[in-house]
């Protein structure tokens, strides 16, 4: 008696990983129910920007444009799927749990929360081209805080401003890679882009024979995105490669129809009067970015690499509301609300050895550091810069029917600051799981 293994027909096979694609449309009902921050700055611009990163990149403090691996999804670059393994269907889901502290001028606050991060799926359709579909965090918004001082020096009177916001922008992608010959590939992402984002300033005074004035956005976004790769690899040794990575995101309106309402209310003679701007006149816009990265590869055991990211949000404009005189205003795009970000991101990955019988060999020991510049402007000043590491582990989860899928579990400490602003530090737990199932092969007895 003989046993071998072959694969299954592919229209058979795909049953299950459209059943996973199937679960994760139901993903952005547990992504909206969560802000996924507690940082006054996400009011600003779209909110802050979520990392591009999965499980096992995160360890690393995101590097992946020169990353490719058999059993990993690796959608910051998609040239990538054109490496996963031929018998297997892998699912990845992370979630993120954190506390921050802001300070302020001796002030310190501290606030917790916890988000669902991502799902994401890999598989191979043929030989040399693989595909990857999942839904990920793009941008979030979640605030809520107060102001008050005197009015005009007065110590009897004072004045409160509330300023609170959520929501954020999600995507839902499908990707394609594909590898034409051996050590280049070249893949695309096109995803469906989608999110509702709301913010208020509630005025009020301590004399409630004051006129108050308060301010409410909204945007509502229904659009696509298109992201491209590449990834070439060149054997410097028999033990050694070094794989160099680029990808391209286009920029472009996403529409969102953005509106202010602007409610004066008069307390004396309950009357409130609503003025609207904005709506189909006003579109907001998504930047280009560009990414270019390399990753050297030791025997398979060691994995160092780079990342730059340019992100070019100076080419985007953003509607603002302006008083133009005491009876008339009016809320229009302007191009001085952003400006370029760069990005610089290092990591290591360091698999001692991957077949070994002691437990501690076959982990996966990652680490990564990155320094962000600001993307936007704040009352005319450089919004906060971000300095963040992380470190991690990738741990194999063994039993009788699989020795693939594994627990990604990663630390991860972010720094926002500007000058005479708030401070955040965020202490960050990341968790992914990474389920390898050999779903695309059967064995045959003869």
């Amino acid at each position: 008696m003989k046993m071998r293994c072959f694969s299954h027909t592919f229209a058979s096979d795909l049953k299950k990983p459209l059943a996973l694609m199937a679960l994760c449309l139901f993903m952005p009902s547990l992504a909206n129910a969560q802000s996924g921050t507690n940082s006054p700055y996400s009011q600003y611009g779209l909110g802050t920007l979520a990392d591009r990163a999965t499980g096992f990149n995160r360890g690393m403090n995101g590097l992946g444009y020169g990353f490719h691996d058999g059993g990993q999804v690796n959608y910051s670059n998609p040239a990538s799927y054109a490496y996963v393994d031929s018998l297997t269907f892998i699912f990845d889901m992370g979630l993120s749990g954190q506390v921050t502290n802001f300070s302020e001028n001796g002030t310190k606050r501290n606030a917790n929360n916890a988000d669902f991060e991502y799902a994401v799926a890999s598989f191979r359709l043929r030989k040399h081209l693989g595909a990857s579909f999942g839904i990920v965090p793009v941008t979030n918004v979640g605030y809520d805080y107060s102001a008050t001082e005197y009015v005009n020096g007065r110590k009897s009177v004072t004045y409160t401003n509330t300023y609170s916001g959520s929501g954020g922008l999600h995507q839902v992608y499908v990707g394609l890679g594909w590898a034409p010959f051996k050590g280049f590939s070249v893949g695309v992402n096109g995803g469906y882009l989608w999110g509702s984002i709301d913010r208020s300033v509630v005025n009020s005074y301590s004399d409630q024979n004051v006129n108050t004035l308060s301010k409410y956005y909204s945007a509502e976004v229904h659009s696509y995105t298109v992201q491209g790769g590449l990834q070439y690899t060149q054997k410097l040794s028999k033990t050694d490669d070094l794989t160099f990575g680029l990808t391209y995101s286009l920029g472009h309106k996403i529409g969102g129809k953005p509106t202010c309402r602007v409610i004066s209310n008069n307390p004396q003679t309950s009357v409130a009067d609503t003025t609207e701007y904005g709506g189909n006149s006003l579109k907001l816009e998504i930047p280009t970015e560009l990414g270019a990265g390399f990753l050297y590869n030791h025997e398979n055991k060691l994995r160092f690499g780079f990342d730059y990211t340019l992100t070019k949000w100076s080419d985007c404009s953003f509607p603002v509301y302006k008083s133009l005189s005491e009876t008339e205003a009016a809320y229009v795009m302007t191009d001085d609300y952003f400006k370029d970000r760069h990005k610089f991101t290092v990591g290591v990955d360091y698999n001692p050895e991957s077949m070994s019988r002691r437990f501690l060999k076959r982990l996966h020991y990652r680490a990564g550091a990155s320094y962000a510049t600001p993307y936007m402007k704040i009352n005319g000043k450089d919004g906060p810069k971000e300095l963040s590491v992380s470190a991690g582990l990738g741990i194999p989860l063994v039993n009788k029917w699989n020795n693939r899928s594994s627990l990604n579990l990663s630390f991860q400490w972010v720094h926002n600051s500007a000058d005479k602003m708030i401070t955040e530090n965020m202490f960050r737990v990341n968790i992914g799981i990474t389920f390898n199932e050999r779903w695309f092969a059967k064995w045959k007895v003869e």
